[in-house]
């Protein structure tokens, strides 16, 4: 009896240790794996978002429109930006500059004007801008003028970041990245949310069943051009289910050599004219010599139809940004009234 009783108790405790060895090897194994991505997402990159755009917590990682992977710390005390498109989508993300561009009364940023100037978009101060010691400075990368003032900044420890600013996915993902930087996660989705679905509505409410042709001009008191769907009213007559004959143009570029002979060949139903320039008188003359003189003018369908349209600059010369949605909405007036009301 006695034996039996030691043999329970020998294989009670064989039992326990065996237990407490797979309790500790379970926690071992637990503490050795490695964190699941959701873990290492928050451990290392607080957010990763939409447009490849990476937000950390003291900064953004990005590529730019020069193909250059850059790192930017939150919050840059000193920006200089040179566009006033960029400065717009800058300023609706609550960040301020020391520096900016001339602009015209038709497109102000009001919180930017005490900012120093430093010249036009195509014509900035580099002495300008490095007697303001900033930290950053935004460029667009389809400008030489830009672009030759790199090395010397990047000499004087200022960062440059460059950036496009043509179509519509380009706002959002600028308005991503600025938004980002000045730390106004609340502002991005407010302005996204609105923008962004309001014009998807517009889009998907459009019909396709008109088969319309268009011609975008766009007039300056020098020349008159024609502009292709890779530009922002081109993309936006695109989306609206609107053919445009520039795209059958052989030029590679997105303005093209305008053409009365394609333009009447063609006999769109809308032809769309984009100003340049404040000299309305000038650009008016420019237009009836090129365009409205021509004696097949007045036989175009869309001019007898009344479609000969002068669009507003602050909406589709100017970038709309924050009232992309207000751009679509009067274009689609414009091409469907029975729809868009």
């Amino acid at each position: 009896m006695k034996n039996k009783i030691i043999m329970i108790l020998i294989a009670a405790m064989i039992f326990v240790l065996f237990m407490t060895g797979c309790s500790d090897k379970n926690t071992d194994n637990h503490s050795k794996e490695p964190l699941n991505n959701e873990d290492k997402d928050n451990n290392e990159n607080p957010l990763v978002s939409e447009y490849g755009v990476e937000i950390k917590e003291n900064s953004v990682i990005f590529t730019d429109s020069m193909d250059k992977k850059v790192e930017v710390k939150k919050n840059p005390k000193k920006v200089i930006i040179l566009q006033n498109s960029l400065l717009d989508i800058w300023d609706s993300c609550g960040g301020t500059v020391v520096g900016r561009l001339e602009y015209t009364e038709e497109k102000p940023v009001e919180n930017a004007k005490s900012a120093e100037v430093v010249g036009t978009v195509g014509t900035p101060s580099l002495e300008k801008i490095l007697s303001l010691e900033p930290d950053l400075v935004m460029i667009l990368s389809d400008y030489n003028s830009h672009k030759e003032m790199i090395p010397v900044l990047e000499q004087s420890n200022i960062q440059v970041v460059a950036f496009n600013d043509d179509v519509r996915a380009d706002y959002y993902r600028t308005l991503r990245i600025f938004s980002a930087l000045t730390d106004r996660e609340d502002l991005y989705k407010d302005i996204i949310s609105v923008v962004k679905d309001e014009v998807e509505k517009i889009i998907a409410k459009a019909p396709t069943d008109k088969n319309y042709k268009a011609i975008i001009l766009r007039a300056t008191s020098k020349a008159i051009a024609a502009r292709d769907s890779n530009t922002m009213v081109g993309e936006m007559l695109k989306d609206l289910n609107v053919t445009n004959i520039a795209d059958s143009m052989s030029e590679s570029q997105d303005t093209k050599t305008f053409s009365m002979e394609k333009l009447i060949q063609e006999d769109p139903d809308f032809i769309f004219v984009i100003t340049m320039g404040s000299d309305m008188e000038k650009i008016k003359e420019r237009l009836k010599s090129e365009v409205e003189s021509n004696p097949a003018w007045t036989s175009l369908k869309a001019v007898k139809g009344d479609r000969y349209i002068v669009l507003p600059k602050d909406l589709y010369m100017y970038k709309p940004n924050i009232r992309y949605a207000e751009a679509y909405e009067n274009l689609a007036k414009i091409l469907y009234p029975e729809v868009f009301k």
